[in-house]
């Protein structure tokens, strides 16, 4: 069987699987499926059967480039600022610091060891330790959503999550972008050299200029099929031209899909057709990601476990930190942050985006350390949230009882 005809068939199934399957786990197992598609394309990729060839993947590299600008494009639609401005800015608070303080950390450490360890220099080994510090901040929402469902009802600590979770992609993202823009190869043809400030600014101007025109076809769309299709051909439109431009595409397809839904009065309508055709989008990225991969280099294994471990003691301890610095600890509980480590769809896509950036240093030491954390933990994600939020949605209503009320 062809390559390309292969991975039609797997398309397909990706899409049965993400109407069937996933809703069906999720819902009565508290499973979250999807890792199983990524071992697909380790399996059927170069390192294994070559099924998924170099040759084939460079043709289907717009496809890529479509399913990182989707994934950037549904985090972009959590930043309505109407909705925002109804959040508290303590909690806004609490999820930045938790975001530094696990970039700061996980990249010191990758830092420090990508020395120790590859014998890099200082400089040599800055671009990959900031990498992972970036994959490290994100978080996967799906967990926190499936026990949403579960359990019928938002508590403090799950809309505390959802905050974190957001902003978490935010940091991620922005600063996968600002480091593209940096190291950017300079190679467009130009009278004058690009500074690295003007490429972020060139990044957000595709992102917004793009979501203010495609507001023209899409504000008052209402069927789902056109509204399919153009939100396509936006998402298409602006993270082609950044990933021409050796840019992040999921960065500019976040201000793309944030422009859009603060302008457009048909928000409801477009963030609905955006999470109904993320599963397949996340299934494909995951067999591209698979097929991807090359753990060329023996040395990866003791960065890449210390990524892990890096990671798991900065979302504990840095949540716990920063609920602790502003007085949320009471609120929240001391172990909220074991809800925050699942990694999700957008780790991946960043490791992935950084594997795509020219002349990338030891990309598949961050690339692996991305998959290594979605294999692990995003199956686990939701049974990892609940472990935290039951106990606490208990202890809250143990102490919202009358003091004469029974136990």
């Amino acid at each position: 069987m062809s390559g390309p005809l292969l991975l039609i068939l797997a398309v397909a199934v990706a899409y049965l699987a993400a109407h069937v399957a996933f809703d069906w786990l999720a819902q009565r197992f508290l499973i979250i499926s999807g890792a199983e598609y990524l071992l697909l394309g380790i399996l059927l990729g170069p390192q294994v059967a070559n099924v998924l060839s170099v040759d084939v993947m460079a043709g289907f590299s717009p496809l890529v480039t479509l399913a990182l600008g989707w994934v950037g494009a549904i985090v972009g639609t959590q930043f309505h600022i109407p909705s925002l401005v109804r959040v508290r800015a303590l909690s806004y608070r609490v999820a930045f610091s938790e975001a530094g303080l696990t970039l700061a950390f996980v990249g010191l450490v990758e830092l420090a060891v990508m020395q120790w360890w590859l014998g890099m220099q200082p400089g040599e080994a800055l671009t990959p330790a900031i990498a992972l510090g970036a994959i490290a901040a994100v978080s996967a929402p799906a967990g926190i959503g499936i026990v949403a469902r579960h359990l019928g009802r938002r508590s403090a600590l799950l809309r505390q999550l959802e905050v974190t979770t957001a902003i978490d992609a935010l940091v991620g993202i922005v600063t996968i972008g600002v480091l593209l823009a940096l190291r950017h190869p300079g190679d467009v043809a130009v009278s004058r050299p690009i500074t690295p400030t003007e490429w972020v600014v060139i990044s957000l101007a595709i992102g917004i200029v793009g979501g203010a025109l495609f507001e023209l076809f899409l504000g008052r769309e209402r069927d789902e099929d056109r509204l399919f299709i153009s939100l396509a051909g936006a998402i298409v439109l602006t993270s082609g031209a950044a990933a021409f431009l050796h840019l992040s595409p999921i960065f500019t397809a976040m201000a793309m899909s944030a422009t859009l839904v603060n302008l457009s009065g048909n928000r409801e309508e477009i963030v609905k057709t955006l999470h109904a055709s993320e599963r397949p989008f996340y299934f494909v990225l995951l067999i591209f990601a698979g097929a991807s991969w090359e753990p060329s280099l023996r040395a990866w294994v003791v960065p890449v476990l210390l990524y892990l471990v890096a990671r798991a003691v900065a979302k504990t301890g840095g949540a716990r930190l920063s609920a602790r610095l502003t007085g949320m600890l009471p609120a929240l509980g001391p172990h909220w942050g074991s809800a925050l480590l699942g990694q999700g769809p957008l780790a991946l896509a960043l490791g992935l985006e950084y594997v795509r950036m020219p002349n990338a240093t030891v990309p598949n030491v961050v690339f692996t350390a991305a998959i290594a954390a979605v294999l692990l933990l995003d199956v686990s994600s939701a049974w990892l949230v609940r472990s935290v939020v039951v106990p606490m949605t208990a202890d809250a209503e143990r102490a919202a009882r009358p003091a004469g009320e029974a136990s």
